[in-house]
């Protein structure tokens, strides 16, 4: 019961964060919206919202990971399924980020989530690499490649916010697709 509680609290979150950001977001919020007791975040989250924040960041990070891994060496299947799930999520509902885009931008409020943004970073970019550098790119290649895929993914997932349209990912994604499909014939 008590492992129920804080996984809602994580994901409540994570979904707020999405929505509002660290620093829109207070522990108190994160209560209401997992319904979980009032006392329970300190008990669960003895460091408060920096804690909360923290594993909040690498829960979202773990679980997209698990879906980048499941493209295996198949960067453009990988490329489109990433845009799919933006398009997907902000058509839903334009309000929504990543949640590890605003733990970047949340340095100020929460230390630890934006440590564990950079790692959550590291970790995609890795795996990305990894999966392009078996189609036979090479490592300095794969990893410019992977960064590119992440930054440009991100940043067409806040022009599609911010416009509230997914114009930015449709372009972004018909841009990544060639360049990977040239950068994987080039390699072979």
């Amino acid at each position: 019961m008590a492992s129920d509680v804080r996984k809602a609290m994580v994901r409540s979150a994570v979904t707020l964060f999405r929505e509002r950001g660290i620093a829109g977001t207070s522990l108190a919020d994160i209560i209401e919206h997992s319904g979980a007791p009032r006392g329970s975040i300190y008990h669960h989250f003895p460091g408060g919202k920096n804690q909360i924040a923290a594993e909040a960041t690498a829960w979202a990070g773990e679980l997209m990971n698990r879906m980048i891994g499941k493209f295996g060496d198949d960067p453009i299947a990988l490329t489109h399924a990433l845009f799919e799930f933006w398009r997907g999520e902000l058509t839903k509902n334009f309000q929504t980020s990543c949640p590890i885009v605003a733990a970047a931008l949340g340095a100020a409020e929460s230390a630890g989530a934006y440590q564990a943004a950079g790692d959550v970073f590291g970790k995609w970019t890795r795996t990305i690499a990894d999966s392009l550098v078996k189609r036979g790119v090479s490592a300095e290649r794969a990893a410019s490649a992977a960064t590119l895929l992440i930054s440009a993914s991100a940043g067409a997932t806040v022009l599609a916010r911010a416009q509230q349209h997914t114009q930015a990912l449709d372009q972004v994604e018909r841009e990544m697709t060639r360049m990977l499909g040239h950068l994987l014939v080039d390699s072979a």
